[in-house]
C-alpha cells in the first residue's frame, strides 16, 4: 500500500498528518475532555504527565524496524527506512494545528474552558506509531519540544533497535524527560518470535541499548507487554528478572497485551491477560527481582508499576 493510501486510511481513524508525521487524540484524551480532567491515563496517575493536554505524536508513522505480533497497527505495511522530510519546528506547529481541528467538535458538547486547557501542550508523547528513533532529526525535535513554553514532560518510547540515536540524544543534550524501552522477550529466540525484528544483528543492538540505560542520565522505564501463553512462563519470568537486574531501569511497567486493531489477525483473545493475571505475573517477577518494589497499578489499563529502590528520581514528575 502506498503512503498516500495509508494516510487516507489513518485519517479515517482520526489521525492528523503533516508530511508522514502524525498526531491523534487518544481515548484517554477524550475521556479527560468529557469529565473535566477527572478521568486520565496511567501516565498521569503514575508520573503526573497531563492527560488533558497530551500531544501524542509520531515523526515516523509508517516506519519501524520491528513488526511485533501484538501491535495494533498495520505492521505489514511498515518499512525500516523512513523518508520524512519535515523539519522539527515545522512538524510541531503543523501537528498542533491538526490536533486543534480534531478537537473542534468538543466545543459543542463540553465546556469551552476545558477544551481550551486541552489545547495547551504540557505533555508530549513520542509513541503513537512507528519507531521515532528512525527520525534523523530526533535530537532537534525533542529539544524544540522541551524548550516550548508550557512543556512539562516529553516521553519517548523506543524498541531499542537504534542505540546510536540514543547516544546522539545524550551527546546533543536532547534526552527526553523519560525514556521508555520495550521488552517483549528476555532471550533471543523469544525476542525474535514476538518482535519479528528486521534488523541485522537486531538482538545485539537491543542488548547495547539496555546496557546504555544506566549511563544516559535521564529517567528510564522498561515496559513489558505480557502476552498470555507466549512470554509469561515461570522460566521466562525468571529470565526477565535477570535482564532487569542487569539493566537497572528506574521503573518497570508490566502491561497486558490488548486484543485490538490489527493484532486480532495474528493473536487470539485468550492471549490477553486480565489485570489479576498481570498482578500474578508481577508477584512472580518480584520474587526474583529484589531491588524493586510495587509502586502503583491501574486496573482499567491492566498495568502495574514497579520502582527501583535505588532510583534517584521521584515517581511523580509533576504533582497532580
Amino acid at each position: 500500500m502506498e503512503i498516500k493510501e495509508l494516510i487516507k486510511d489513518f485519517e479515517k481513524k482520526q489521525y492528523g498528518f503533516f508530511d508522514s508525521a502524525s498526531i491523534q487524540v487518544c481515548e484517554w484524551n477524550k475521556q479527560a475532555l468529557r469529565t473535566n480532567a477527572k478521568k486520565h491515563c496511567y501516565k498521569q496517575d503514575f508520573y503526573g504527565a497531563d492527560t488533558l493536554s497530551c500531544h501524542q505524536i509520531a515523526p515516523t508513522t509508517f516506519w519501524c524496524n520491528n513488526s511485533c505480533v501484538f501491535c495494533w497497527r498495520p505492521k505489514e505495511y511498515m518499512g525500516s527506512k523512513p523518508s520524512v522530510k519535515a523539519k522539527p519546528k515545522e512538524m510541531i506547529e503543523n501537528l498542533i494545528e491538526k490536533r486543534k481541528k480534531l478537537l473542534q467538535g468538543f466545543y459543542g458538547s463540553q465546556k469551552a474552558s476545558v477544551v481550551d486547557k486541552a489545547l495547551k501542550q504540557k505533555h508530549w508523547a513520542l509513541s503513537l506509531s512507528g519507531e521515532p528513533t528512525l527520525y534523523k532529526q530526533l535530537p532537534e525535535l525533542i529539544r524544540e519540544l522541551k524548550e516550548r513554553k508550557g512543556t512539562e514532560t516529553v516521553f519517548l518510547v523506543t524498541n531499542g533497535q537504534n542505540p546510536k540515536m540514543l547516544l546522539q540524544l545524550k551527546d546533543k543534550k536532547s534526552l527526553p524527560t523519560q525514556l521508555y524501552v520495550s521488552m517483549q522477550g528476555p532471550n533471543e529466540v523469544l525476542y525474535k518470535k514476538i518482535t519479528c525484528n528486521q534488523e541485522r544483528a537486531g538482538w545485539k543492538k537491543y542488548l547495547q541499548t539496555l546496557a546504555m540505560l544506566p549511563l544516559l542520565g535521564t529517567r528510564t522505564v522498561i515496559r513489558i507487554t505480557v502476552i498470555k501463553g507466549m512470554n509469561d512462563s515461570k522460566e521466562t519470568i525468571r529470565e526477565f528478572a535477570e535482564m532487569l537486574s542487569a539493566t537497572k531501569p528506574d521503573f518497570v511497567e508490566i502491561k497486558s497485551y490488548m486484543w485490538i486493531g490489527f493484532s486480532r489477525k495474528r493473536l487470539v483473545k485468550e492471549n490477553m491477560p486480565t489485570h489479576k493475571e498481570i498482578k500474578q505475573f508481577t508477584k512472580k517477577l518480584l520474587k526474583n527481582l529484589k531491588n524493586y518494589g510495587l509502586e502503583n497499578e491501574k486496573k482499567d489499563s491492566r498495568i502495574v508499576l514497579l520502582k527501583n529502590k535505588k532510583s534517584k528520581y521521584k515517581t511523580k514528575i509533576i504533582n497532580r
